[in-house]
């Protein structure tokens, strides 16, 4: 019987077998790719260059823009790399590290979301004490608070999952390396329900935060009904919508993967679903932010304009 030391690879599910159309997915997760580089290098650009946009709000927005370049920079670029070169496996130390900081970003992630929602609702309901609750080092320890979570998380499931021997193949059904598709390869039934604890104790916590979210946007909803005028709604619900957006998009896919039935579980269906949460979000979330808050939407405008005109000058100095 084998065992996780004579594992010396993985292989992890293919997205097809023909060599057309590993071609074609590699195409779509280029772009897909690129469109996220794109778009969370813009918000990390933007907020780091315009001086306006130093709030908690928008620190936290850099903090999840960097967790999603790390996130789809986890998954994909391996993705492409065995679609390019059709090829299925990973090493064990590779698959390890990849489950390592998948769950370690995905895991801050959901601490900061929970962050912005508590921000969300300073600001809404508590407007005029702002800047004492959420100034400049409260955002800081709290931002701290989540990547430090997040690390001692994904460390203590990484090193539990990998501890256990592996003795059912070494073929992942997965694009990735993810806990529940290795516990699958596990020998024993009780070092597997050890690592099924810690993720109820995990669930436990993020039905926790997932509370404390819904609580703090009924006070936000109570709170924006009570403002007589429509454009103080308007201003309310552009703030707190994008979040709102992101949050539901996050767990929905992540439940239902984790959460669904295992008469629901197919190779397929895995793969659509595990794109949804682990590929769509890191890309979309950058069009959310952008494209409902006007305040960001100028100072990018700003950005976009400074560097037309420092590349017009560039192009005219090299010219003469």
């Amino acid at each position: 019987m084998s065992n996780s030391s004579s594992i010396n690879q993985f292989l992890l599910l293919p997205f097809a077998d023909t060599r057309q159309l590993q071609l074609l997915h590699f195409c779509r997760f280029l772009g897909i790719y690129l469109a996220a580089l794109l778009g969370n290098g813009l918000i990390i650009a933007t907020i780091a260059w315009h001086h306006h946009l130093y709030t908690s709000m928008y620190f936290f927005l850099l903090n999840l823009s960097v967790l999603n370049l790390g996130s789809i920079s986890t998954t994909v670029p391996k993705a492409m790399a065995n679609s390019l070169w059709d090829n299925r496996s990973i090493s064990y130390t590779g698959c390890a590290a990849q489950l390592f900081y998948f769950a370690f970003l995905i895991s801050v992630e959901y601490f900061l979301l929970t962050v912005m929602s508590y921000d969300r609702y300073v600001a809404i309901c508590q407007p005029l004490h702002y800047r004492t609750l959420l100034g400049s080092r409260a955002s800081a320890h709290m931002a701290a608070a989540a990547w430090t979570s997040g690390f001692l998380e994904a460390l203590l499931h990484t090193a539990n999952t990998f501890s256990e021997p592996l003795c059912q193949g070494n073929s992942v059904g997965q694009f990735f390396c993810e806990i529940p598709h290795i516990l699958r390869l596990s020998c024993s039934h009780s070092e597997s329900l050890r690592e099924v604890g810690l993720i109820v104790v995990s669930a436990c916590l993020a039905f926790g935060c997932f509370v404390f979210m819904v609580v703090s946007y009924v006070w936000i909803f109570r709170a924006v009904l009570r403002i007589p005028l429509q454009q103080g709604w308007h201003k309310a619900f552009s703030m707190c919508l994008p979040h709102l957006t992101v949050v539901f998009l996050f767990l929905s896919t992540a439940i239902f993967s984790y959460l669904k039935p295992p008469s629901m579980s197919f190779p397929s269906l895995d793969l659509v679903v595990s794109v949804l949460y682990s590929v769509v979000p890191p890309v979309v979330n950058s069009l959310i932010y952008s494209l409902r808050n006007q305040e960001f939407k100028d100072a990018l405008r700003k950005l976009m304009n400074f560097c037309y005109s420092e590349a017009i000058k560039c192009l005219f100095s090299s010219a003469q």
